[in-house]
């Protein structure tokens, strides 16, 4: 990677007006001025249409400024309407910003969405060339190219076919394959590997990678999946109601994104909404706390034990409690249940859960907590369920000779050593 800057934006807005495509006819101006003349109703507005709410403005991007250089694969997240592909349609030529002004140095191949740049009526290879072509190649510079281009999208046999013919993954192959092997400097995403199957999704994947950290291409991402964002990117810009808030490494971006998705607004607290969803009103999950622990950060083999203070209706027998650990993207990673051979007395409660965590890897999660009873014939009653009871923190001892885990590469959870055994050659 060198200092060379390929993207830059400085202060950059951009506004809409909702409910307003951005020009009209000289008929519907002057049908629209006799009416307030006469002080009618403008007949040109949509039928349940808000007379207030047309025309109003909203700003989709407010002074986003950032700097990418080359050989950076950056990701950008954040929620539905964070101002994402608003960006991305900026820095691509979509359209203009309101405000501001964005810099690129050198050619962009883009997929903003499926077959963004197809023409339906051409066949995949004249496709190719017309892409080409608008990104400045020649003819031969894409002679060159086809084969490769052709192979990686695994479509030969439909490479003559008109693209309107081809199936939304076929679609998608090709248009990544197009922008992944033209000689462009800057690549841009948005969210289009969702699309392909999952071989596809990894060799898109590992092309991607090669580009930034072999050929020196620039990367710009968008997703809402955070496994793709960590084996892409090496930076994460992350925004929210059209301002970057956060502008940095990949793990801490994520942290960023996901402390309003599942509820982490602090590790330990973050007690959530009860579901209602195939439960009854004899228990009431009222709170959860670690005993003994100013903050819920727990090591290597240390338990982690939970109060849980709950309200029963009545006299609850055979009555278990179930956890669900999940990641801070509220991925399962794994379940556990206490015996059914607790006794709930009418009126307010406390039971004291241990959790064996020596198989998690050091990292932050949340717990899903149920509490049920378990039926004469063995089918379960629930009574209550909390979607994110509390959060905690597992961390290595850093004992020296122990790895620093990577859950990016090998997962939440963490197997047991393995035995290595020197054998003799001879």
């Amino acid at each position: 990677m060198t200092d060379q800057i390929m993207i830059k934006a400085e202060n950059v807005s951009k506004e809409y007006r909702l409910g307003v495509i951005g020009g009209t006819t000289l008929r519907e101006e002057l049908q629209r001025l006799g009416a307030r003349l006469r002080g009618r109703d403008d007949p040109t507005r949509k039928l349940g249409e808000s007379a207030l709410a047309r025309g109003e403005r909203f700003l989709a991007l407010d002074g986003v400024s950032f700097a990418i250089r080359k050989g950076e694969a950056v990701g950008i997240i954040g929620h539905n309407g964070a101002g994402k592909s608003t960006l991305l349609k900026l820095i691509t030529r979509v359209t203009a910003p309101s405000g501001g002004r964005i810099g690129l140095n050198g050619r962009v191949a883009s997929m903003l969405e499926v077959g963004t740049g197809f023409h339906p009526e051409l066949t995949g290879r004249e496709n190719i060339y017309m892409n080409g072509a608008i990104l400045g190649m020649s003819r031969s510079e894409i002679d060159d190219k086809l084969e490769q281009i052709v192979d990686f999208s695994e479509v030969r046999p439909f490479i003559d076919t008109p693209v309107k013919r081809y199936s939304s993954g076929m679609y998608v192959k090709l248009a990544f394959s197009v922008a992944a092997h033209l000689d462009s400097e800057i690549v841009i995403m948005d969210e289009v590997l969702a699309v392909g199957d999952m071989a596809f999704q990894k060799k898109c994947l590992d092309k991607m990678r090669q580009a930034a950290t072999v050929e020196g291409r620039t990367v710009l991402y968008v997703s809402h999946n955070m496994s793709t964002i960590r084996q892409l990117c090496d930076r994460v810009i992350v925004l929210n109601k059209g301002k970057i808030v956060f502008d940095g490494g990949v793990e801490e971006g994520i942290e960023q994104y996901t402390k309003s998705s599942v509820g982490f607004q602090t590790v330990y607290d973050c007690f959530g909404r009860h579901t209602g969803y195939h439960t009854d009103e004899k228990l009431h999950i009222d709170t959860v706390s670690y005993p003994n622990k100013d903050y819920p950060s727990f090591r290597d083999a240390e338990p982690i034990e939970l109060a849980v203070d709950y309200t029963a209706s009545e006299r609850l027998e055979r009555l278990a409690f179930r956890v669900t650990v999940k990641t801070r993207e509220n991925q399962t990673i794994g379940m556990a249940a206490s015996p059914a051979c607790l006794c709930a007395e009418k009126g307010k409660n406390r039971v004291l859960l241990r959790l064996n965590a020596d198989a998690l890897a050091p990292g932050k999660y949340c717990l899903k907590l149920v509490a049920f009873s378990m039926g004469a014939l063995g089918a379960n009653q629930t009574h209550d369920v909390v979607e994110t009871a509390c959060a905690f923190e597992k961390q290595c001892g850093g004992d020296s000779d122990k790895l620093l885990w990577n859950s990016s590469w090998w997962g939440h959870l963490m197997l047991p050593e393995l035995t290595a055994e020197e054998t003799d050659h001879g």
